[in-house]
This record gives structure tokens, sequence and C-alpha cells, in this order.
């Protein structure tokens, strides 16, 4: 049952981003972007807490190992920054 090879996120470059696996590093940023109200305003209604953010953060490698899709971290090329996660999956 299931797939014996983890799965890990595809890395994909435009000529200004990475789209690739979340890192622990990402963690504090990931924090500020969930917790901002006009970030979550359309999406949950609502800030999240901590808390919730590392349960979601632990998801993202979970969805794509176990299912071969999920979400990406956006990387800003530059600056080697986080910047974001898009809302979609392949």
């Amino acid at each position: 049952m299931g797939n014996p090879q983890a799965l890990v996120a595809p890395v994909l470059e435009t000529p200004r981003t990475i789209l690739r696996p979340h890192q622990l590093d990402d963690f504090d940023a990931y924090v500020a972007m969930w917790a901002d109200p006009a970030v979550t305003r359309f999406i949950g209604g609502k800030p999240r807490t901590r808390e919730e953010s590392w349960m979601r953060f632990l998801r993202h490698a979970g969805l794509w190992s176990l299912l071969g899709y999920g979400f990406w971290a956006i990387e800003d090329k530059a600056s080697g920054r986080f910047i974001g996660e898009p809302a979609f999956t392949i």
C-alpha cells in the first residue's frame, strides 16, 4: 500500500523566484505571513496562531511524501528569502 519511494516537492524556477520544498528556516517567515489578517482575509477568514501554522507547515512535507502533490515555498532568487507560498498544486 502506498508509494515506497517518498516524493519530495519538485523545484521550479522562474526568472525571479524559486518554488521549492519548505525548509525549517522558513518557519518564522511562514508564521508571520499566516498571522497577517491581510493574508487570511479571503483564505480562512482569521489569522493562524503559531501552533496552527506549525501543524500546517508539517503537512506540507507529508502531502508530497504520501500523495505526490502539495504546496511549495516561494523563494526570492536574488536574496534567497522565503516570500510566500502558492495556493495551488500540480
